[in-house]
């Protein structure tokens, strides 16, 4: 069930192809199969990183079973391929890791 959501300030010109590729890259960094995968982008949000208009992204990684010893590779992965996909310097980008509890968490009807 990992949900990965993008949130920038820039306009992306083909956000279908970036969704594409984060959920690729989602399911290959967590190993989990892509078909479970979500992902969110919203652009051209007014968000600013210390003090600054410059191009800035805001990631959020919700996951089952999410853990924390891997967030620091996790958080490397993400903002490489942030940078590469739209130019955001990892510098600028913030990433907010979760890992729900299996009864807070829905689909098809049932909790996880």
């Amino acid at each position: 069930m990992p949900l990965l959501t993008i949130k920038t300030n820039i306009k992306l010109n083909d956000k279908t192809e970036l969704a594409e590729a984060a959920s690729l890259t989602t399911a290959s960094i967590l190993s989990k199969p892509e078909s479970y995968v979500m992902v969110q982008i919203e652009d051209e949000l007014c968000l600013m990183f210390g003090g600054k208009h410059q191009p800035c992204a805001l990631l959020e990684l919700k996951s089952l079973g999410l853990a924390e010893t891997s967030t620091a590779d996790f958080s490397a992965q993400l903002c490489e391929f942030i940078h590469a996909q739209t130019g955001i310097e990892p510098s600028r980008i913030y990433i907010e890791f979760s890992n729900p509890e299996r009864h807070m968490w829905g689909w098809d009807k049932h909790t996880f």
